[in-house]
């Protein structure tokens, strides 16, 4: 059976308006089109849906079955393709995503702020996750896309950097240390220092800086998170070495670059065999804007 939807919504309109010239005219179609409609879908249900004479139309008893049917059926159509024609704007839908802790505190709220603004049928979920559970996610199809440090490479990922962020000293204003405008990675080589766990995707990247430099770390406190770090640190327990995007604001700790500069790459991840919907798209560019501008 091959009934189309143009034959369906012809059909629906000469129901009710009882008339092929009415519906004509609602439909924006010549007469005969409506005609040549209506005979092409009563002749592929092999039934008459009206009965005709020169004045009027009446619905035959299948005609009266079909309309009451269809009417509903097409109403919820229409919303439904309304609905996915917002999407495709990126006006509404929800959005799941999964970003490290830095991202999630220092780029990821501002990206919200805009959807929230722009957007404001654009629901986003945003998850705050270690590195490994964010590339767990990601390739499990948890989430749309993620954030991650320096994701190893997988064949399964299409990743983009949006952000090169520097790490950098931070100790007590009272420290040797901050007296100096920056800091080389050698002095740090009999400095008590407190340094986040491999659970980060930062660490190795910092292991990888010290062992360049031929400095055996042995760190005295290993934490979860920058804030625990940079509590330490303020309670005189030694340094840390963290990304400059997570550095605190406080006059009682400082923070000085790092020489030579030292920088991770913050991504975009996503499956590669997965396209991203109209909505997803939209916050990935935002977060890619909102990264370019922290960069700059």
């Amino acid at each position: 059976m091959n009934v189309t939807l143009r034959q369906l919504r012809t059909f629906l309109v000469v129901a009710q308006t009882r008339h092929f010239r009415l519906a004509a005219e609602r439909l924006h179609l010549t007469q005969p089109a409506i005609s040549r409609h209506v005979a092409d879908l009563e002749a592929e249900l092999g039934l008459g849906l009206f009965d005709r004479n020169t004045r009027e139309v009446h619905l035959t008893a299948a005609g009266e079955r079909l309309q009451g049917a269809l009417a509903p059926l097409l109403d919820q159509l229409d919303t439904l393709l309304t609905q996915t024609h917002a999407e495709s704007e990126g006006l509404r839908g929800t959005v799941r995503m999964a970003a490290g802790p830095t991202p999630s505190a220092e780029l990821v709220p501002p990206c919200l702020a805009r959807c929230a603004r722009d957007y404001p049928e654009l629901r986003v979920l945003s998850r705050d996750r270690v590195q490994t559970e964010v590339i767990a996610a990601v390739l499990a199809g948890d989430v749309d896309f993620g954030m991650a440090i320096d994701p190893p490479a997988s064949r399964e990922l299409h990743v983009e950097t949006v952000l090169h962020d520097p790490f950098v000293l931070v100790c007590r204003h009272d420290h040797p240390l901050a007296a100096l405008s920056r800091v080389g990675w050698k002095r740090l080589r009999h400095e008590p220092l407190i340094l986040l766990d491999h659970s980060s995707g930062s660490r190795r990247l910092i292991d990888a800086a010290f062992a360049e430099h031929q400095i055996d770390v042995q760190p005295t406190q290993e934490t979860g998170h920058t804030h625990t770090a940079f509590r330490m640190v303020a309670a005189g327990l030694g340094c840390t070495v963290t990304p400059g995007l997570s550095a605190p604001l406080t006059p009682q700790l400082v923070t000085r670059p790092l020489m030579p500069v030292v920088r991770r790459a913050v991504t975009l991840v996503r499956r590669k065999d997965r396209s991203l919907t109209p909505a997803a798209e939209r916050v990935w560019t935002l977060m890619r804007e909102v990264s370019a501008e922290r960069g700059g």
